[in-house]
């Protein structure tokens, strides 16, 4: 495929203007009212910047056939893994991941930043590997980063083993560990040794008394890492009392920490032992938006012991962060498209001039449409290149109602 994109036309975007778009080496050179039939002429779609997946873990995808399958919490999903992974071959995860970018791809995701385990088993940076091998097959398709997930006795060789192989940043889990505060000051340590950017898994605990995030705010200040720290999950966030709540949102504004809601995995894995009622597993979404903090959104788990379900669709986490987060569908959107590129650390992208030619566009008459579920068919554009395009051929007995010749006011 790989089609060159110059001119797209006829197209709305999400103000309901119909616009033509020029594109130059990969870049937005204009955006213009529409006069012209382009070489993409899409009348009837909507134009949205491409999207991102901020927080997946490939390496799990499409692994719930292989793992003994109970629904449960966080504690009974990583021992559920754990009892699977160590069987893990390089191949097999390579197998499940392109089948998974694949999926992300043709829904409109061409920017993935993903996680990857430490192994179980004599080789325990095979999944590393698996995962470095695909970026390189496809990084003319999408952008992928690789996160490694230390575990609490990774070594700091491994981990600087992991960074000579290729990968983006360092990851981790310390809210789960012994000694949260020391595992947290060591692998920042690291992070500051390697030139590493860093994504930690955080406070993913419905408890207000969990909040190793105030701490990690802290460090981020005191070293001056500020953009390069990402705190993902940040469940216990949405159980503070106002007064906590917004301190600690005044700290990670202060600190320059981006933070990632995962709505379909946390709402799924938190607040089973609460018997009723029954908390959500998402932050403060709309305290953090507005303090000013670069909020991103993503599906986590795909089809895996943490989440059984997932669609590798942006339109499913901003359905959840409208109907469960209560966010408006304007912010619901920019938290999987440029807030997702703010939190990874990447230039705006989207029909705006100066921005990267990165587009998904949908068959859908408003951005409401859109989010509420838009169906399959989708073109995807990458850098200027047509990366996907996925087409519906829809047949009913039911006549179509005809449209009104004039719309009521």
């Amino acid at each position: 495929m790989l089609e060159p994109v110059h001119l797209i036309t006829g197209v709305s975007l999400v103000d309901g203007t119909v616009v033509d778009v020029t594109v130059v080496e990969g870049v937005v050179t204009a955006v213009r009212e529409s006069t012209t039939v382009g070489d993409l002429h899409l009348p009837g779609w909507l134009l949205l910047s491409a999207a991102t997946e901020p927080h997946a873990h490939l390496d799990k995808a499409f692994s719930w056939g292989h793992v003994p399958q109970r629904y449960g919490d966080l504690r009974s999903a990583i021992d559920s893994w754990l009892s699977y992974a160590g069987t893990m071959t390089a191949g097999d995860i390579h197998r499940r991941a392109r089948h998974a970018l694949e999926q992300y791809l043709a829904h409109g995701i061409t920017t993935i930043r993903t996680h990857v385990d430490v192994l179980p088993g004599p080789d325990p940076l095979r999944g590393v590997e698996a995962l470095l091998a695909l970026r390189e097959e496809t990084r003319d398709l999408l952008d992928l980063q690789i996160a490694l997930l230390t575990r609490e006795d990774s070594s700091d060789s491994l981990v600087i083993e992991a960074a000579q192989l290729g990968i983006d940043l360092i990851g981790g889990a310390p809210h789960l560990w012994r000694d949260p505060e020391a595992d947290t000051t060591r692998l920042l340590d690291l992070a500051e040794q390697l030139g590493l950017p860093v994504d930690l898994h955080t406070d993913e605990q419905l408890g207000a008394h969990v909040l190793s995030l105030a701490h990690l705010c802290r460090q981020v200040r005191q070293r001056g890492l500020a953009g390069r720290v990402t705190a993902s999950h940040c469940v216990s966030l949405g159980s503070l009392p106002p007064e906590p709540l917004a301190r600690t949102v005044r700290e990670i504004r202060a600190a320059g920490v981006g933070i990632i809601t995962l709505p379909i995995t946390n709402l799924y894995l938190q607040g089973r032992d609460y018997p009723a009622p029954r908390p959500r597993g998402l932050p403060a979404l709309q305290a953090l938006l507005d303090a000013g903090v670069d909020l991103a959104a993503g599906g986590d788990n795909i089809r895996d012991p943490f989440n059984p379900m997932g669609r590798a669709d942006p339109f499913e986490t901003t359905s959840l962060l409208i109907t469960a987060g209560h966010l408006d569908a304007h912010s619901a959107l920019a938290a999987v498209t440029s807030g997702g590129r703010a939190v990874l650390g990447l230039p705006p992208a989207g029909p705006t001039v100066g921005a990267r030619a990165n587009f998904v566009a949908v068959q859908a008459a408003s951005l409401a449409d859109a989010l509420a579920g838009p169906g399959d068919a989708r073109i995807v554009v990458h850098n200027g290149r047509i990366v996907s395009r996925t087409t519906v051929d829809r047949r009913t007995a039911l006549t179509p109602y005809p449209e009104p010749t004039v719309r009521p006011a």
